[in-house]
């Protein structure tokens, strides 16, 4: 599968939308330039849905009704890569996502078992995400087997909290405000 239909399925959902994510680092091509300007401390880009076209999307499906939800299980220390996210991620929650966020020091044994990320749409369908060594998308498949996935989610979301309420956690990771 593509991005390109992930999205068009994204669009699709008639009630919600779930992401586990469960790397420390992605490389993905969209974010070279925000990275490194984000690594050179140059001020970031407002992060809205009237400035990015994946976050008008959100906020127009969340605001039809739909559930938009994801959990980025972490380690700590912060990688470079996940302090830039976390501060990113605002423009999520301003799109009207839940987003949250699963410390592995919290719960190693629970959370360790949380190894593959995914999209579950509808709890019906899911599309699993392959990821090289660098953290850069090499494959994504749709199954309809989702019951695993299930499962999956409702560990990472038992075990994770709130974003806005993650964010003071770490603050002095953080280095700056974004």
């Amino acid at each position: 599968m593509q991005m390109d239909e992930l999205q068009r399925r994204l669009r699709e959902v008639e009630r919600t939308v779930f992401r586990l994510e469960t790397l420390n680092r992605y490389t993905a091509p969209g974010e070279a330039d925000l990275l490194r300007a984000f690594h050179e401390g140059a001020p970031m880009p407002r992060r809205a849905p009237d400035t990015d076209p994946w976050l008008r999307m959100v906020a127009d499906s969340v605001e039809s009704g739909r559930r938009w939800s994801r959990v980025h299980v972490l380690d700590r220390p912060l990688s470079d890569y996940l302090r830039f996210e976390l501060l990113g991620y605002q423009g999520n929650v301003a799109a009207g996502e839940d987003v949250r966020i699963a410390d592995r020091a919290e719960v190693p044994e629970a959370l360790g078992r949380l190894t593959r990320d995914f999209w579950l749409l509808d709890d019906v369908l899911a599309v699993v995400i392959e990821y090289n060594e660098e953290g850069r998308r090499v494959a994504m498949e749709p199954i309809n087997d989702v019951k695993d996935l299930l499962n999956q989610q409702a560990l990472a979301m038992e075990h994770s909290m709130p974003l806005l309420d993650y964010l003071p956690l770490v603050q002095s990771e953080l280095r700056r405000a974004w």
